[in-house]
């Protein structure tokens, strides 16, 4: 079993470190992070100097192989699987209210290839606590991952209503599985 020091955000604004073994409460905002998610949230992502962020809509938390696990899913078109694909950590920041609204918006149909999105949107940045990536500050829940599985899609296995609704262009997902080694809310 590897030791991680945990974090997770404790009502009453206290934010405490968790004792090696002890499990992580990734439950206790789930629902509000699953509610908030088909109206986005900001997928963070650094590799070397690089980093980006974009908006994602779809993706799952769970349990598998003893741990808890936050999946998303990031297009071969996009400028964030680039990225992804040779990190080793992200992040995932859920909006808890409507001021990044615009933002999440506007994220999702830039290309980091095109424009730095933390400076030309002014998006405020807060290292990891337990992964060097960044975190969106001030966003709301937080999600903290270490990529411990990778799968591309197989076109083949999808049903066919969803390949056809959803990847008619052929522009499928990779799916990532991130043990999540920190939960908190930051919009103290």
């Amino acid at each position: 079993m590897v030791n991680i020091t945990y974090y997770y955000y404790v009502k009453g604004h206290q934010e405490r470190r968790l004792a090696v073994g002890e499990k992580i409460n990734y439950q206790a905002d789930a629902s509000e992070y699953i509610e908030q998610l088909p109206r986005g949230a900001f997928l963070t992502v650094k590799s070397g100097e690089q980093q980006n962020t974009m908006t994602i809509g779809w993706g799952t938390i769970g349990y598998m192989w003893q741990r808890p696990i936050l999946i998303v899913a990031v297009r071969y078109s996009r400028f964030t699987y680039e990225l992804i694909d040779k990190a080793a950590e992200f992040s995932v920041s859920a909006p808890v209210d409507n001021r990044y609204n615009k933002i999440l918006g506007r994220v999702g149909t830039e290309s980091g290839r095109d424009i730095d999105k933390f400076k030309e949107y002014n998006i405020p940045l807060q290292p990891g606590k337990t992964i060097d990536c960044p975190v969106i500050s001030d966003c709301g829940i937080t999600y903290e991952c270490k990529i411990i599985y990778r799968q591309p899609m197989d076109p083949e296995a999808l049903n066919p209503d969803i390949r056809d609704k959803f990847y008619s262009n052929q522009d499928y997902h990779v799916i990532y599985w991130g043990e999540i080694t920190a939960v908190y809310k930051n919009n103290l």
